[in-house]
């Protein structure tokens, strides 16, 4: 227990899979928004091309984003990023959910995430606090081992 698979951190295994999923849902976001936008000169609405590049650039974000996790400006840029996700319910009402759910995720994986990064350190401290107080097989002397005399030779 407390022994990091990966060498990663919990904030930043839970966090990457939070993003990967986001990653999905603002892909299909963006496809949905670009096929709902009006016809070029339409009235109202952004224009076709600005849905899948805006989704592109949150692609990107994402991806940042988990290559920097865990390092607390990257915890900070995915709640960026999950602020975003919630204002783009302006374009689209349904991301208005989408982003609370997924803003909720994020919430619940920093704060775990946190939580068993803490745990994990306090076991590893505890693990290394017990290995140093346990004598080890080089700390005996060599008189007094038992077996020390050689076969043939009488003890004095």
């Amino acid at each position: 227990m407390g022994q990091r698979m990966n060498g990663r951190s919990a904030v930043a295994s839970l966090g990457a899979i939070v993003l990967v999923f986001e990653m999905l849902v603002v892909f299909l976001a963006a496809l949905v928004i670009w096929g709902l936008a009006p016809a070029p000169f339409g009235d109202g609405g952004i224009p076709s091309w600005v849905a899948l590049a805006g989704g592109g650039v949150f692609l990107v974000l994402m991806v940042v984003t988990m290559r920097l996790l865990p390092r607390s400006s990257a915890i900070i840029l995915g709640w960026v990023l999950q602020g975003l996700l919630v204002l783009a319910g302006f374009l689209n009402p349904a991301l208005f959910v989408v982003g609370a759910l997924f803003g909720g995720m994020w919430w619940y994986c920093m704060v775990t995430g946190a939580r068993l990064d803490r745990q994990s350190a306090e076991a590893r401290a505890a693990e290394a606090a017990e290995a140093a107080d346990r004598p080890s097989a080089d700390d005996t002397p060599a008189d007094d081992a038992p077996g020390d005399d050689a076969p043939g030779r009488p003890a004095d």
